[in-house]
């Protein structure tokens, strides 16, 4: 049996053609990304949900507007039942103030629907949507998709360093393994070869770069934080047992620097 958006919701009716829904999805040079956004708690995200673009207004005052953000081919996450309670008449910026609709609160980050969008327009009223958006899940635990990929396939800005060096499959994956690993700065294309294998191993040392940026490095302490935070991204060459004699790490990383020539400074952050 199919069980619809709106028997969960529950608005009436007579009140769908007041309601409007907004399909939050990331755009074209990926400056907004409603995912990464919601997974970071960032305010961002609602002021996507709430802007006027060119002089087309997206909602009126006293509209109810649910939010939702793409997951997957067909899959949206609702994230936002809010009511407009003010026009700020602002084109080109947060256009609306909101309040939060407390009953819907506990499908936020666990309610995903499956809606095939045909349309360019990303706001739609409710009437003409509400019954194609059909329910998928209903999640335990708020969404999370950022479980261990497996140590081949680390790649992570800073910030995505933040968010997931302290969820508990990353903690397990990093703190008994010893390695090398690879920073590279993404807008000179520096690189920097490091070697973990001190306390809590890789995932002390990865913590440490979320810390100060420069994690004790010579020549990294050089840079701003802000920028190492906009253009260091972090993966992982080599993995080792716990058991493994530092010197076989410490020989590695050596062999990494070379290969990759980070002690020349054209080309790396290494010291010679």
């Amino acid at each position: 049996m199919t069980i619809l958006l709106n028997d969960i919701l529950r608005i009436p009716v007579t009140e769908l053609d007041n309601t409007k829904i907004r399909f939050n999805q990331i755009n074209k040079n990926n400056s907004f990304d409603p995912v990464t956004l919601f997974k970071e708690k960032n305010k961002r995200l609602y002021e996507g949900q709430f802007w006027n673009y060119s002089k087309r207004k997206s909602f009126k005052t006293n509209q109810l507007a649910i939010g939702f953000i793409k997951i997957d081919d067909d899959k949206w996450l609702l994230f936002d039942v809010s009511k407009i309670t003010k026009d700020l008449n602002v084109y080109e910026g947060v256009g609306y103030e909101y309040e939060k609709i407390p009953k819907y609160e506990k499908y936020f980050g666990r309610l995903i629907i499956r809606y095939k969008n045909n349309y360019q327009q990303m706001i739609r009223n409710a009437r003409t949507v509400i019954d194609d958006c059909e329910i998928f899940e209903i999640i335990d635990d708020t969404f999370d998709d950022d479980n261990f990929p497996g140590y081949e396939n680390v790649d992570l800005s800073w910030h995505d360093l933040k968010r997931v060096i302290g969820k508990k499959d990353w903690k397990t994956a990093l703190e008994n393994q010893k390695g090398v690993y690879l920073i590279t700065d993404v807008n000179t294309g520096r690189r920097y070869v490091g070697a973990a294998y001190g306390e809590k191993m890789l995932l002390g040392r990865l913590t440490s770069y979320v810390k100060t940026g420069h994690g004790g490095n010579k020549d990294l302490k050089k840079l701003q934080f802000n920028y190492i935070k906009n253009n260091f991204r972090y993966s992982i060459l080599e993995i080792y047992k716990s058991t493994v004699d530092d010197k076989i790490i410490i020989n590695r990383e050596h062999y990494w620097m070379r290969i990759l020539m980070t002690t020349n400074k054209k080309y790396g952050y290494n010291n010679k």
